[in-house]
């Protein structure tokens, strides 16, 4: 490494996930022309990694947040772009992230662009370590009953509002929304629908009464102070989601992010009676594409269909407010479709406790921001990889506004009484 070329991550090479780093390389001759690389390793051993070429100013600096990228993963001035551009070494792979407990590291390095590229010498390097769990947040493995989750709680005596996040994709429990949103300032139950090690391999249908224990006990928490509980989803688990807000008491704010309007794939179940069936899939309408991943957006049964109306979920008896979010270039299915059938259901039931987002150019999984763009991964319900659509820089500035919309949301809707904290005490 050269001795004179720094690396800077500033305001600090420690920082939140969701949480932006400038880069600024300092100590290159003027106008010097070098490569800025990004690596990164997920829990599964998957390597993503990123590259973009810069050219210093006449001082020797350039900073990421100024400068554009001439050539390389990305091009333009994009502070964060090294970050979401990384893919993965090996064709249809999702960045797996889910244990809260270990940072994320991302190991940045400078490289001299005109040796040749094999040789390039690193000049400067530096590592980003992007934390899932804020300073104090406490991580509880909840099992009580038949809730399997993990708890996390703030710093602090609160109160403070609560979310039940009901995190579906792929199957398994994933913690990295929760504790992010907890390291914010909410009291965060995340739980699996299927594939955690505790519940039966071969789900068959969905009952909602434990969903119901789980939304009490976030309320009955010493340190939730608000009336009623936020819910958050994706995908499949967004009509379970909406199903959630209609038929259980206490829930008063749900985000659904590109999901459906329908209850899909799986028959609901309430107090042991069938609330509704599923919306199912035709295999036949699939589109297959040269990469090996699938199109699927179209096989999806139509819901409004006479035959699938019972699958439809009445959101307009629902007590709480929703938040839409949709992106426009969904292929796992037609999520922007989705809201507008929900949005037009709604208005006409005289309904105003709503609002949408639509995203172009962002594709089906959005998540808290600065990770690695995901343009497919296998699906467990279809047992192949998807396209889940979407442009790589789109999706990116999609989820930074998602992230805040959703909070600024359950800040509004979630409203916190102290003096109802107290009196659980």
């Amino acid at each position: 490494m050269s001795s004179q070329v720094r690396l800077r991550l500033l305001p600090s090479s420690r920082c939140l996930f969701d949480d932006p780093v400038q880069v600024e390389v300092a100590g290159l001759r003027s106008r010097q022309a070098v490569t800025v690389r990004a690596r990164s390793t997920d829990e599964k051993g998957v390597v993503f990694s990123s590259a973009a070429t810069y050219r210093a100013d006449d001082n020797g600096e350039i900073h990421l947040d100024r400068d554009p990228s001439l050539s390389g993963s990305y091009s333009g001035v994009e502070p964060m772009g090294l970050l979401w551009s990384m893919k993965a070494d090996t064709l249809h792979k999702r960045f797996q992230k889910t244990k809260s407990l270990n940072p994320h590291v991302v190991k940045f390095s400078v490289h001299d662009e005109e040796e040749e590229e094999e040789g390039r010498r690193v000049l400067a390097e530096a590592d980003n370590e992007r934390l899932l769990l804020g300073d104090r947040v406490s991580r509880i493995q909840v099992s009580e009953g038949n809730i399997r989750g993990v708890l996390f709680t703030p710093p602090g005596e609160g109160p403070f509002p609560a979310v039940l996040d009901m995190y579906t994709f792929g199957g398994g429990l994933s913690e990295k929304r929760a504790s992010l949103l907890a390291s914010r300032g909410f009291v965060v139950l995340t739980v699996p629908l299927y594939g955690h090690e505790e519940m039966p391999k071969n789900v068959r249908e969905v009952h909602l009464d434990n969903l119901e224990k789980a939304i009490k006990f976030l309320r009955k928490h010493d340190k939730v102070g608000a009336k009623g509980v936020g819910v958050i989803s994706l995908s499949k688990s967004g009509d379970l989601a909406l199903s959630v807000a209609t038929y259980l008491p206490g829930v008063e704010a749900t985000v659904w992010i590109n999901g459906c309007s329908a209850n899909t794939f799986l028959p609901l179940y309430y107090k042991k009676s069938l609330i509704h069936p599923a919306l199912l899939f035709d295999m036949n309408k699939i589109i297959y594409t040269e990469s090996g991943g699938l199109i699927i957006k179209n096989g999806v049964h139509d819901p409004l269909a006479e035959e699938n109306k019972d699958t439809l979920i009445p959101i307009e008896k629902a007590k709480g407010h929703f938040l839409f979010v949709a992106s426009e270039d969904d292929l796992n299915w037609d999520s922007q479709g989705y809201v507008d059938m929900m949005v037009e259901r709604l208005k006409h039931h005289g309904k105003d406790n709503f609002e949408s987002v639509c995203y172009p150019g962002a594709g089906h999984y959005l998540e808290p921001p600065y990770g690695p763009y995901c343009p497919s991964s296998f699906h467990a319900a279809i047992g192949k990889p998807v396209l889940w659509g979407g442009e790589p820089r789109s999706h990116a500035a999609a989820e930074v506004h998602m992230w805040n919309k959703i909070q600024e949301f359950f800040r509004d809707k979630l409203s916190c009484d102290a003096e109802q904290t107290k009196a659980k005490l």
